[in-house]
């Protein structure tokens, strides 16, 4: 455990409430300007990136957001403000059709998807060749990235990398998110897919039927719908296991943390991987509790502290100080 362990808020103890609250009381970020780029893709889509401190020196941190994430996901302005703080740079990569924006593909994104990582990745490295980068991902964002770090193995460019509430193996977390409570959060997230895919299929041919997209009732009937057959899978269930990223962590050769609270309302705790199962330059964190992405200590409902803002650039300033 790093020299700063996490102690939940006691007005907090909840996993739904670490999950939710800062969801609800998000911060406003002052004096943060980003440079929105569009960068088009061999395929003829296009991914939108906001850049902090774009023309400035210094190292560089990619950040990939969560399921239906964005720029105004909770923790991504603030995750670029303690960067900024530190003397670092910041580029937050939106997966396509998630920057406001429809992508112009019938395709979208989804868990395992890393190739667009791997362009953004290889842009930055050509444009800044001796620049030292890390990347940050959260969710499904950090399933991307672990998954992509270890199909690179040695060749990849990061000289760090941290994973947040990873959902390390999809099948037990699809199961997982239509139990209890932790169903609150699969009717959101049914809700903003089929918002912004009717929006998108709106102005760009839809590869499927779109009546039955509104029969999905969980996010295994979506990804078997939709998201399998869309991004050439056989079944969902070839999705689910070739997408996890716990295959893939023994592979890793670049320095990288994983956090991961146990109490994790969107998975059970036997995603966790062992130790034995990770490559000796990955280093696991677990907490007890935090939730999803929360992570919240502090005395106060009007003070908190939040915990990610600390752990997050102790562990990178080893690498790109």
């Amino acid at each position: 455990m790093s020299g700063n362990p996490f102690k939940p808020a006691w007005w907090l103890r909840n996993s739904h409430l670490q999950t939710i609250w800062p969801v609800l009381c998000k911060r406003k970020i002052k004096n943060m300007t980003l440079e929105r780029e569009r960068l088009d893709l061999p395929d003829g889509d296009f991914i939108d990136l906001d850049w902090m401190g774009k023309d400035r020196p210094g190292p560089l941190v990619l950040m990939l957001h969560g399921f239906e994430g964005s720029i105004d996901s909770h923790y991504a302005k603030a995750t670029l403000s303690i960067l900024k703080q530190s003397g670092w740079r910041g580029v937050f990569m939106h997966f396509r059709g998630c920057s406001g924006e429809p992508n112009r593909l019938p395709r979208g994104y989804h868990s395992g998807e890393t190739s667009d990582v791997a362009t953004v990745v290889r842009m930055l490295r050509s444009r800044e060749p001796g620049t030292k980068l890390a990347a940050i991902g959260y969710s499904l964002g950090g399933n991307v990235l672990l998954k992509w770090l270890g199909e690179m193995g040695a060749d990849s460019p990061l000289s760090a990398a941290i994973a947040v509430s990873v959902p390390f193996e999809l099948h037990k977390a699809a199961a997982r998110i239509q139990c209890g409570f932790s169903r609150f959060y699969q009717w959101y997230f049914l809700k903003c897919l089929r918002r912004r895919l009717y929006h998108k299929f709106e102005q760009v041919p839809c590869a499927i039927d779109r009546s039955i997209m509104s029969a999905a009732q969980t996010l295994r009937d979506f990804d078997h719908i939709y998201t399998a057959p869309v991004h050439g899978f056989d079944s969902v269930d070839d999705y689910y296991a070739s997408a996890s990223s716990r295959q893939y962590l023994s592979r890793i050769q670049v320095p990288t943390l994983l956090l991961h609270a146990r109490d994790d309302p969107f998975m059970t705790e036997d995603v966790i991987p062992a130790y034995d199962e990770l490559s000796p330059m990955v280093k696991l964190e677990v907490t007890e509790g935090g939730g999803h992405v929360g992570f919240v200590m502090g005395q106060y409902p009007w003070r908190p502290e939040y915990w990610l803002e600390k752990r997050i650039p102790l562990f990178l300033a080893k690498f790109l100080t």
